[in-house]
């Protein structure tokens, strides 16, 4: 089984209240007063207390066409993603020169070269590590880059992969949109990176220390951790399943236009995980001989307030279930596909699962599509 034995997430260092976001948003896009209390009560409803920003927030209306704003990506996005790499692997007692793969994933920014070519370059990677970037996976994209890890190790189970996300939401608003959706989006969305580092069977079995070993927070600017080490065990992925709904192709995603990319996020996305996620969850827990029941720790992707409570009641999950990610909505609001691996982080350092029992990691995204890993601690 794939051993995940370091997960490290990095946050930008510029850190702001919903309110002061809420006043951005509001003068950027020059809203009536109608238009203002809308996004007033759609940003209190967001769940988010604070979120971080890859720019000062004063820079943003510097930005002035989608070419500006790519830019500020790339520089962004290679730096977060450096950190976070660099950081996991010094968790898992690992150096540049064992890594064999990275996935990249991010789908907040255009780059080519690939995300995880410039990252590989400024970090020392090897010249034949092979690289794999996954675009387009949206909020899903973390939960689909362990599943792809796992399915790699499983034809190299005496190599290490590594796995880096990297989301800057904030680099895609559209001050000229003045959409409920748009206003939506504005309340809920953050900036970060967060990355895992993995081994296949042979290469845990054969390195002291790793199999079982650490994973870890490190999360630089985390609120109220900054700086913070802290370690628990990583789990083992077991096996993972997709599921692509059909139909729903217009549910959620970026429209790419002149001025960049627009927010496409329909208010059927609670619906489609409450009618949904229940019965992939149960067949795929019944192919191996296992029910919800039996789950003893769920990580999942939080979206929004209205889809963690589509996940609870279509799971029926005791309380506090998804307590971890209520918690990183508030703290650091929905960072895309960063979100469930910072989750994951979280989970391992602040709710230590019981030993040897089965989890379940689970993000919804673009497609409409849903990804599970499950997990052994």
């Amino acid at each position: 089984m794939t051993q995940l034995v370091a997960v490290h997430g990095v946050l930008p260092d510029h850190r702001y209240p919903q309110s002061e976001l809420t006043d951005l948003v509001a003068e950027a896009c020059r809203l009536d007063d109608a238009q203002r209390r809308f996004l007033e009560r759609v940003h209190r409803g967001a769940g988010v207390q604070t979120r971080h920003l890859v720019l000062p927030i004063e820079e943003y209306r510097t930005l002035r066409d989608f070419g500006a704003a790519n830019d500020a990506f790339l520089t962004g996005a290679v730096d977060l993603g450096s950190r976070a790499i660099l950081g996991a692997l010094a968790e898992a007692g690992l150096t540049v020169d064992d890594v064999d793969v990275i996935l990249a994933v991010s789908s907040t920014g255009l780059a080519i070269p690939s995300l995880d070519a410039r990252i590989a370059g400024h970090i020392g990677l090897r010249p034949d590590v092979k690289r794999t970037p996954i675009v387009g996976l949206g909020c899903a994209a973390g939960a689909v880059g362990i599943s792809r890890l796992h399915d790699y190790l499983r034809g190299w189970p005496d190599q290490v992969a590594v796995l880096v996300t990297v989301e800057l939401c904030s680099l895609t608003a559209q001050y000229d949109d003045r959409s409920p959706t748009n206003l939506v989006a504005s309340g809920l969305f953050g900036d970060g990176a967060a990355a895992v580092v993995a081994v296949g069977p042979e290469r845990a079995a054969a390195t002291p220390g790793v199999a079982g070993s650490a994973a870890t927070a490190g999360s630089a600017a985390t609120a109220g951790s900054a700086g913070a080490r802290a370690s628990a065990r990583g789990p083992r992925v077991i096996a993972t399943r997709s599921a692509l709904y059909p139909g729903t192709f217009r549910t959620m995603g970026f429209d790419v236009g002149a001025g960049g990319l627009r927010v496409v996020l329909g208010t059927e996305v609670p619906a489609l995980v409450a009618e949904h996620l229940r019965a992939d969850v149960d067949t795929f827990l019944a192919d191996h001989g296992l029910t919800r029941k039996d789950i003893t720790t769920w990580v999942s992707h939080p979206g929004g307030p209205k889809v963690l409570e589509a996940v609870e009641t279509g799971l029926e999950l005791p309380e506090g279930a998804l307590g971890a990610s209520w918690s990183s909505l508030r703290r650091i609001g929905n960072v895309s596909s960063a979100s469930v691996l910072h989750i994951l982080r979280d989970t391992l350092v602040d709710r230590p699962p019981e030993p040897d029992t089965p989890g379940m990691l689970l993000a919804m995204g673009p497609g409409f599509s849903a990804e599970l890993v499950l997990l052994q601690w």
